[in-house]
């Protein structure tokens, strides 16, 4: 009988429900080449037992770094990431044993989009100091909490990749003026979408709404602190769905209470689960989710198919999809696998 490819599946997808992602995902592993299995409890760093026992690691929240992989008895290739963002794998740990890291763009891209737009229209009809109005019954006091139109409104996005493309598309119908930054992005990228690309400051200044949509790396980590939201107009709103290092907490907390800009939603936070002492959470004006904004139905299902069928192509030697870090490739380990060496 042939061995067949284990892949393990961290136990933070689990819910009182079932898991995250739903039967249709799961039937990307029925494949007879394939023995999968939920990890018995939630680890906050994966273990060199599990890259021992694994060839595919399939990750949501855990942590993968060099000492995951430091077993001599490792034997796992893949780590298959259920997400966009991989400032919890070790990359250049992966890189150095072989191990390749594949992430799932398709399965974020609209519904992060959908979000940041809904986070838009949430901020622009002022949704919950409305809710707020009517629940304590101050009915009479609704003309004092005037929303804002879009019409003719900027919307600035940071990051204008995957997700940053599609907020635009989904932008088109509102009528506002559309301005991009992003270092590896050119102006033709975004002609037929009627994006500008600027500077940052340039943004900052004249934006309505600014959308932070990088990746987190050394180059990002307080990207928007003091001195970006002292650019921004007090009538300016800021959304960051992308990750919570990004911002400089303490400075969007200052922004915030002293009117330097007028509001935000945040679905990220510089320290994950948020402290309850944290002043963001007593904010009227301010809109705050776990980190699960984009968590839907479809955007679940995009996230478990896409990662599974990236486990699924390596134990049938095809080289999968959005791998991180193509380097590894070179590692001895890969040596003609894909037929491409």
């Amino acid at each position: 009988m042939a061995v067949k490819f284990k892949v393990g599946i961290t136990a933070d997808v689990l819910t009182a429900q079932g898991t995250l992602f739903g039967e249709e995902a799961f039937k990307v592993l029925q494949d007879p080449a394939i023995e999968w299995e939920m990890l018995p409890e939630k680890f906050p760093e994966l273990l060199p037992e599990h890259g021992e026992k694994y060839d595919a690691l399939c990750v949501l929240s855990a942590k993968v770094t060099r000492n995951t992989l430091s077993s001599p008895a490792r034997k796992v290739k893949l780590i298959a990431r259920f997400g966009v963002g991989y400032d919890s794998v070790d990359v250049p740990a992966c890189t150095d044993n072989g191990v390749l890291l594949t992430i799932t763009p398709d399965g974020v891209r609209r519904p992060v989009a959908a979000s940041v737009i809904g986070y838009v229209l949430a901020l622009a009809h002022r949704m919950i100091l409305k809710d707020k109005l009517t629940r304590e019954g101050r009915w009479t006091e609704k003309g004092n909490y005037l929303g804002s139109g879009l019409m003719g409104r900027t919307l600035g996005v940071v990051g204008v990749g995957n997700i940053g493309m599609e907020i635009f598309r989904l932008a088109q119908p509102f009528g506002m003026r559309l301005l991009g930054c992003d270092p590896h992005v050119p102006q033709s990228s975004v002609d037929a979408l009627g994006v500008k690309m600027v500077s940052k400051e340039i943004l900052l200044r004249e934006s309505d709404y600014i959308s932070i949509n990088t990746l987190l790396d050394a180059s990002t980590q307080g990207l928007i602190g003091a001195r970006e939201f002292a650019l921004m107009k007090p009538t300016a709103y800021f959304i960051n769905t992308a990750r919570g290092p990004v911002v400089v907490e303490l400075a969007l907390i200052d922004a915030l209470r002293t009117n330097r800009i007028a509001g935000a939603a945040i679905d990220v936070f510089e320290q994950e689960p948020v402290s309850r002492d944290n002043p963001l959470l007593k904010m009227d004006n301010v809109i705050l989710a776990p980190h699960a904004i984009c968590h839907t139905d479809e955007c679940m299902s995009l996230l478990g198919k896409s990662a599974f069928r990236a486990a699924v192509d390596v134990a049938h030697g095809r080289r999968p999809h959005l791998i991180v870090n193509p380097q590894a490739l070179k590692h001895p380990a890969w040596a003609g696998k894909f037929g491409d060496r």
